[in-house]
């Protein structure tokens, strides 16, 4: 039995991540050095690049007709970003970002934890390429699925939201279902009447991980339920983490995010995409879910919709890619 996993749009956990993320960039990068726009990168092993090979054998239309295919697209970058808050190893939210400055806008697609990959010759899930190999390993294995480059990675460690949460001195959050859940292998107990609450980071994150009690009841769909208490309750953050008494503890927004973000942009790569970010405002900022479908054990990506996607909202090339560019596995 398979089930479609359609794009959702307009994520609001994902915009205000994405957001709080880069402000506290370029509140970091930039009381440190000066704006830098980040190098634009290839695709491990493109033909393309290596100009002493592949390419000086091809017939002179066929060389140029490949670069032409390879011509990247002005001030247009791919990010990576991915959050850790499981104590396993794993990364527990991968989602792929497109910046593109010239055009004023910013889109993420969420990639399914359970699509199907090949990672170092074997199937597996393509959260196992974290596990096996670091970001590195995660960037590769997503790059040559989508066939574009990635060009940075960002991780975070969600301990840093906890963090953040008790700098602003706690929220004021409705938790909108009784919390009745113990996991005593992760040392995990969350109890929580329903109601309103001040929640201060612990509290905080124990919330918005909550899926379901210990009797399977909770949200009525775990994924869709958390999904909006995390959505709500990031709003909250945010509201209260943009007001005038916090513009004193910038200084500790700053040390959190140096803390918990391990990133291979520059300080000064950070602070111009962070400049970048704000300007172009959650308005332009958009999110959806690699078009898929699921039969067990893992995500099948659909590749003609997944290949639309790329080329409107994630190609950083001139021209269109076209199947044989992706490496989806059936």
């Amino acid at each position: 039995m398979s089930r479609t996993h359609h794009r959702r749009r307009s994520r609001s956990w994902g915009r205000i991540c994405l957001l709080l993320i880069f402000a506290a960039a370029a509140l970091y990068a930039g009381a440190h050095c000066l704006f830098r726009a980040p190098e634009q990168k290839s695709v491990k092993g493109d033909p393309a690049q290596e100009v002493d090979g592949p390419v000086s054998d091809l017939p002179d239309g066929e060389a140029e007709a490949l670069k032409s295919h390879m011509e990247r697209k002005e001030g247009f970058y791919t990010i990576l970003v991915s959050g850790v808050d499981d104590g396993n190893g794993g990364s527990d939210t991968n989602i792929l970002v497109a910046v593109d400055a010239a055009n004023g806008c910013i889109y993420g697609v969420s990639i399914p934890r359970d699509t199907k990959a090949v990672i170092n010759g074997k199937n597996h899930k393509i959260n196992f390429a974290y596990n096996a190999g670091g970001m590195e390993l995660l960037a590769e294995t997503v790059s040559g699925q989508l066939g574009i480059p990635v060009d940075y990675t960002v991780l975070v460690n969600l301990r840093g939201f906890e963090a953040l949460v008790d700098a602003i001195d706690g929220v004021d959050f409705y938790v909108p279902v009784d919390m009745d859940y113990d996991d005593p292998i992760q040392g995990l107990s969350i109890h929580f009447s329903k109601g309103m609450r001040h929640l201060y980071g612990a509290d905080a994150l124990k919330v918005v991980r909550f899926r379901h009690n210990n009797d399977g009841s909770g949200y009525g769909s775990e994924d869709i339920g958390r999904m909006q208490t995390q959505q709500d309750f990031l709003k909250a953050v945010a509201k209260q983490t943009l007001t005038l008494s916090n513009l004193d503890k910038v200084n500790d927004f700053v040390k959190i995010f140096e803390a918990y973000v391990e990133t291979d942009l520059t300080l000064n790569n950070l602070a111009w995409l962070g400049k970048e970010a704000i300007s172009i405002g959650p308005d332009n900022i958009d999110f959806s879910t690699l078009p898929n479908s699921w039969k067990s054990p893992y995500i099948y990506l659909d590749q003609a919709e997944t290949l639309a996607l790329v080329n409107e909202h994630l190609n950083p090339y001139v021209e269109d890619r076209v199947p044989e560019d992706l490496n989806i596995p059936s």
